[in-house]
């Protein structure tokens, strides 16, 4: 039986793989379908610590499996089809190849996915301008205009973030009124960088190389018009990669429920850590911080029970 494994190979998942395989516990990291995670998809990354230059969210993600191979973690190129999970273990993990695993503990690091209107357009030019993440790529879209797709929290969040960077930002919204909470709506409203258009939805992303404009339709009238544009910022939410998890106390949005402040689940010896996990920060330095704590919480417990 393992000591460790780690479900998910992004920032959480390999700092987790980091720190265990420092304190001698052998993990066994299982990437997923996307080794390396969301990050692999991202061109350039300035806001991660260490790197003066922007670096490659792929090559970060090679850089961090290096290190967590340099200390002996083991890869394996699989997915997860279930897990079973027992108070204070074994756990078993069933792989999508047929093999399964079992575990003293495990670390659930799985990630969670953007929500995206289903445009073949948004996977075409993603990171040439479209993106799920304002905080990531604000910064690289100066004195241009952008658009931002969505009426919660999280888009007027986004669409005031932006307006440090952009010269206009149009927050695109299918209904009459925003969902956000009424303090957020205002402020919008209030923020002269800031148009929302009403009863309209993004048909199409134009551009060949990078954005340059988008395609909307009011949704009363039909009528199709062109918003200029050099981004488009995804604001509809994200989905936890959960749903393969049976006896793990989730929330109603899917998210991984946490005791306190630790990185503890309800299953005795079952940890989670990074956006699976995260409802507000889904950044890769906060997932590389939960990935530690789990890692820390993961060998005390072992060390109490063994």
């Amino acid at each position: 039986m393992e000591k460790v494994v780690i479900i998910g190979s992004g920032p959480a998942g390999y700092t987790a793989a980091i720190y265990c395989a420092r304190a001698n516990l052998a993990p066994i990291v299982i990437t997923g379908i996307l080794p390396g995670g969301q990050l692999t998809q991202t061109s350039d990354i300035e806001n991660f610590p260490g790197f003066d230059d922007a670096v490659n969210g792929f090559e970060l993600m090679i850089k961090l499996q290096t290190q967590a191979e340099k200390f002996g973690t083991k890869i394996i190129y699989d997915s997860v089809k279930s897990l079973k999970t027992i108070d204070g273990g074994p756990n078993t993990i069933e792989l999508d190849s047929g093999d399964s695993i079992e575990s003293k503990t495990v670390v659930i690091a799985t990630g969670a996915t953007p929500r995206w209107l289903g445009l073949k357009s948004e996977q075409r030019l993603l990171t040439k301008g479209v993106s799920a993440c304002a905080t990531c790529d604000g910064a690289f879209f100066r004195d241009v205009p952008v658009v931002v797709i969505g009426g919660g929290d999280t888009a007027v969040e986004e669409a005031i973030f932006l307006t440090k960077f952009a010269t206009k930002v149009t927050i695109i919204h299918r209904r009459d009124k925003l969902r956000a909470s009424r303090i957020m709506a205002d402020r919008a409203k209030s923020n002269p960088k800031v148009e929302i258009l009403w009863d309209h939805t993004v048909e199409e992303i134009n551009g060949k190389d990078e954005v340059d404009s988008v395609t909307v339709k009011n949704v009363k009238t039909e009528k199709i018009s062109t918003i200029p544009c050099k981004a488009y910022f995804a604001a509809l939410g994200h989905i936890p990669n959960t749903k393969f998890l049976n006896g793990i106390n989730i929330d109603d949005q899917g998210f991984i429920q946490l005791i306190g402040n630790s990185s503890y689940t309800n299953i005795e010896s079952v940890f989670a850590a990074g956006d699976c996990a995260d409802h507000t920060y889904k950044q890769a330095i906060t997932a590389a911080g939960m990935g530690c704590k789990a890692a820390m919480d993961l060998e005390r417990w072992l060390e109490s029970n063994q």
